[in-house]
């Protein structure tokens, strides 16, 4: 498919698609001109220029995240509250406005769904932060942007900014931060930058990026790996039919993109028993609100394992750390219950889905079936995975699936 053809009708919000235009004639982005050196050839990668955009693009919002997290604790006005009582940050709005900027420039026929739009921005007075955010930074090749510029290019991925039909459609997907509350606690606590591409109704592509990620966990409590220096970060990036690689931040500095032999693939790990498992869960359920606490308790580490007992993770942030840690074969199981006052959006999973997925994993709803990213068909802004989100190895998953059966069975 020529991704310049789309399906989408524009809503009433049609100004945000001339990134063309004289309006944004000054948005001289050097992604033209950098490339992220990806470790498999363009020729069996059919979306090898969007994914080195992404890569590009992703890196970039990560660097404005640790600018932006060291200033952070000296201003208040940097942190905000939405309406469900979650924080955002000017780094929320500051990434969404740099990656749509970006990306509108080099593919401007591609919608963005994404997390933030302006109102806050706008009923706080905080566009100049955002425009000083970005003008500051030096090493992105723009001359300096204006309130409306910017303004503009966050609500080109806001609710209500594109109108889809049921026809499969094609779209970035984009989380500025998965885990602004990990943001705000500063330290080496993980967030996540994570951007998808949707290609008529399929994830083809999935950048993420997260600062503070430790390459070892040994055998650390959760407070040590709080306090612990972070060494780098990664980027992990995946493509349909390519694997899931990774590669450190540091690997990725001043628009020297790194080799080929810089990337290191990903594959998740063989672990075929539950209870030599190590499992990830949201910080906002508990063990004993999981089916599979029925059949197994939990410890916090490995020394402690026995009978009965498997190792629980310690807890971090957003969900898309929880997708990294799978990946990257770390855990074998990142299990999320869906609840009916709690909305399960897009971004949150999208880009985690396919990094899984192309490292060996699998991902499915409680019943086994394949997350329907299309079932918000207006917006494709929410998720209705039945009883909830399973991710694992591949190798457990019919395991875990048949405990949550079984238990449900019972329940019933």
């Amino acid at each position: 498919m020529d991704l310049r053809c789309s399906s989408l009708r524009l809503s009433l919000l049609t100004s945000i698609t001339p990134f063309s235009s004289s309006k944004f004639r000054h948005c001289s982005s050097n992604l033209s001109t950098i490339r992220a050196c990806m470790p498999f050839s363009p020729q069996k990668a059919k979306y090898y220029k969007e994914l080195e955009a992404a890569v590009n693009v992703v890196h970039k919002a990560c660097r404005i995240c640790v600018d932006v997290q060291k200033s952070l604790f000296s201003d208040d006005r940097r942190v905000l509250e939405k309406n469900d009582n979650t924080p955002v940050t000017i780094a929320d709005f500051s990434v969404q406005a740099l990656i749509s900027l970006e990306l509108g420039k080099l593919f401007p026929s591609i919608p963005l769904v994404a997390e933030e739009d302006s109102a806050f921005l706008r009923s706080n007075n905080l566009a100049d932060a955002v425009v000083n955010v970005l003008n500051d930074n030096s090493s992105f090749s723009y001359n300096q942007l204006t309130n409306d510029e910017v303004l503009l290019a966050i609500d080109r991925g806001g609710n209500n900014a594109v109108a889809f039909d049921e026809k499969p459609a094609t779209y970035w997907v984009l989380d500025p931060i998965d885990g602004t509350r990990g943001f705000l606690k500063g330290g080496n606590a993980m967030y996540v930058v994570g951007l998808a591409l949707i290609v008529e109704g399929e994830i083809v592509l999935g950048v993420m990026g997260c600062p503070n990620w430790q390459e070892s966990f040994n055998d650390r409590s959760a407070s040590d790996i709080q306090e612990t220096e972070s060494e780098s970060g990664i980027i992990m990036a995946a493509h349909a039919g390519c694997g899931t690689w990774k590669m450190k931040l540091s690997g990725l500095i001043d628009g020297l993109m790194g080799t080929n032999s810089s990337w290191v693939k990903c594959f998740v790990n063989e672990c075929s028993t539950v209870h030599e498992a190590c499992f990830c869960i949201p910080e906002s359920q508990t063990w004993d609100s999981l089916p599979v606490s029925k059949s197994f308790r939990e410890t916090s580490g490995p020394n402690n394992v026995e009978g009965g007992k498997i190792v629980l993770l310690p807890t971090c942030c957003g969900s898309l750390c929880k997708y990294l840690t799978v990946a990257s074969g770390r855990a074998s199981i990142f299990i999320l219950r869906s609840r009916t006052r709690t909305i399960i959006k897009a971004w949150d999973h999208a880009v985690g889905m396919i990094c899984v997925h192309e490292a060996g994993g699998k991902v499915t709803d409680w019943n086994g079936n394949q997350i329907d990213l299309a079932a918000d068909a207006v917006a494709r802004r929410v998720i209705f995975p039945p009883g909830g989100m399973l991710v694992t190895n591949g190798a457990l998953h019919g395991q875990i699936l048949e405990l949550i059966s079984s238990i449900s069975s019972v329940a019933s």
